[in-house]
């Protein structure tokens, strides 16, 4: 298994206990329950998705019967998607405690931004991998 594979699965599992740990959390405490964004973010972009992406680059291709691609697009879209989540969530948080201080918001809008280009590029690189011609 690529490595990048591994270190998406270990993401993924990484996020789905942070994330539980937040939903406890606000279970036992309405004081977290602004944490609500995080943790749906957490859970959907961060073990969901995560996961699906390991998965998906290690066994799309095999079920294709082509190699990846592009590795380096993958790469890329591991650093870019943790960035854009963890990014986002970090300024939604500070955007949250300021208000007044609307950079927050947009900093976060920003990193948003960077997370659906990880997500097109992995959707660029499966569909690169799935739809090329096989060698005769």
């Amino acid at each position: 298994m690529d490595r990048f594979v591994k270190s998406f699965i270990f993401m993924s599992i990484f996020y789905l206990m942070t994330s539980s740990l937040i939903g406890v959390a606000m279970l036992s405490n309405n004081r977290y329950l602004p944490l609500k964004f995080i943790h749906s973010h957490l859970m959907l972009l961060g073990w969901v998705s995560m996961m699906i992406y390991g998965v998906g680059y290690h066994i799309l291709p095999r079920f294709a019967g082509r190699t990846l691609k592009s590795r380096a697009v993958a790469i890329l879209q591991f650093w870019t998607a943790n960035a854009g989540l963890l990014g986002m969530l970090g300024f939604y948080l500070a955007a949250y405690y300021n208000p007044r201080a609307g950079i927050y918001r947009t900093v976060s809008s920003a990193f948003g931004g960077l997370e659906v280009f990880s997500i097109a590029l992995f959707v660029y690189n499966m569909l690169a991998t799935i739809y090329t011609k096989a060698p005769e």
